[in-house]
């Protein structure tokens, strides 16, 4: 998740004042956290809550989705004047009773992704979560794709995932990736929309050396800077400080600096409730890993609405996650849903299961 603030503070500076370059000062005044972030922590509060939710209630209670809309809201009230604003449709959307879904294939879906790739234990189930969080507002194709296209690239890697793997993966089932950010620089311009926007914030991942490097790449191009940095920041930071490092809070100094500066921009609830979510995930991963199985988000009716190829006679694949060793991560939880891999991923061991949804 501080990727995704980090990209979006550096971000919100060069938002209506491109600049073409990689050259310039990460943090400076102007800087600022936006709705990016803000809605970013809304989906992370929201899963938490649902898990424990489901836990509870053995998946029969209120479902993320339910719970996300109310967080969305909330915290617009409570933040009502990011830098940037809220988007006119969004902004609607956030002071309406009874919110529904308005056709949107703005980028707001995939700035706010990050969380449902960091808790997803599989594939399925981060896009499953992606959609879930996309189609409360934007329920338009193209925004459920782009909101899916981050997740899947940032549990890619996460579990360990090669950049080749992952350009692999997002150009076989969502976007061309086939350009350079030297080659649409001088061009590329301000686009609000996921098929506009999504595509270059993978490609400046890609292109990346480091996580700054990523940040600077995609700033370098122009465009709605902070979205498109805050994309870029959540798919570098699980990236570059790898599994274990992210799961256990152990930076490398660079990284760690960059956080340290960030923080500095952002409410400590927001602080908190990372750092939560950090902690939440870990010990979820550390169950599957130990298990093959862990509480679902969703609860039974979202898993049949946004889960796709679920086959209760189909083997369940094991994501094998990169190892780790820390205390905080053996806490056992109780079993409810084991989900399977798509077949893009089946190259890891299994163990076959029933779950109390298929029985």
């Amino acid at each position: 998740m501080f990727g995704a603030f980090i990209g979006d503070i550096v971000g919100s500076k060069y938002e209506f004042n491109n600049i073409k370059t990689k050259t310039f000062p990460l943090f400076s005044q102007g800087c600022d956290y936006t709705d990016d972030t803000i809605m970013t922590v809304a989906v992370a509060k929201a899963i938490m809550l649902s898990r424990t939710e489901q836990f509870e209630t053995n998946g029969d209670g209120r479902g993320f989705q339910e719970f996300l809309v109310e967080i969305m809201q909330d915290f617009g009230k409570r933040y009502p004047n990011p830098t940037g604003a809220y988007g006119g449709s969004f902004a609607k959307w956030l002071r309406q009773q009874n919110p529904k879904p308005y056709g949107s294939y703005g980028n707001g879906s995939a700035m706010r992704v990050s969380p449902c790739g960091l808790a997803a234990v599989t594939m399925n189930e981060a896009l499953a979560l992606a959609r879930a969080s996309a189609s409360v507002s934007h329920n338009h194709p193209e925004g459920i794709k782009g909101a899916e296209a981050v997740s899947a690239a940032i549990f890619m890697a996460k579990i360990g995932k090669s950049k080749e793997e992952i350009r692999q993966y997002v150009s076989e089932h969502y976007y061309n990736l086939d350009f350079t950010l030297d080659s649409i620089r001088d061009s590329y311009e301000f686009d609000g929309s996921c098929q506009g926007s999504v595509p270059q914030a993978i490609v400046a991942f890609l292109e990346s050396e480091d996580f700054e490097d990523a940040i600077r790449n995609v700033i370098s191009i122009g465009g709605d800077c902070d979205t498109t940095g805050a994309i870029t920041g959540s798919i570098a930071w699980i990236y570059y400080a790898g599994y274990a490092n992210w799961a256990t809070n152990s930076l490398n100094a660079p990284m760690q600096k960059i956080k340290d500066q960030a923080i500095k921009y952002l409410p400590k609830e927001f602080v908190d409730i990372a750092e939560e979510f950090c902690d939440v995930c870990g010990r979820r991963i550390g169950t599957y890993y130990r298990t093959g199985m862990c509480t679902s988000i969703l609860n039974r009716t979202e898993m049949k609405k946004f889960w796709t190829d679920w086959d209760c006679s189909a083997p369940r694949k094991k994501t094998i996650f990169p190892p780790y060793n820390n205390t905080r991560l053996v806490q056992a939880e109780t079993v409810m849903h084991h989900h399977e891999l798509p077949s893009a991923i089946r190259d890891e061991p299994y163990r076959q299961e029933k779950t109390a949804l298929c029985q």
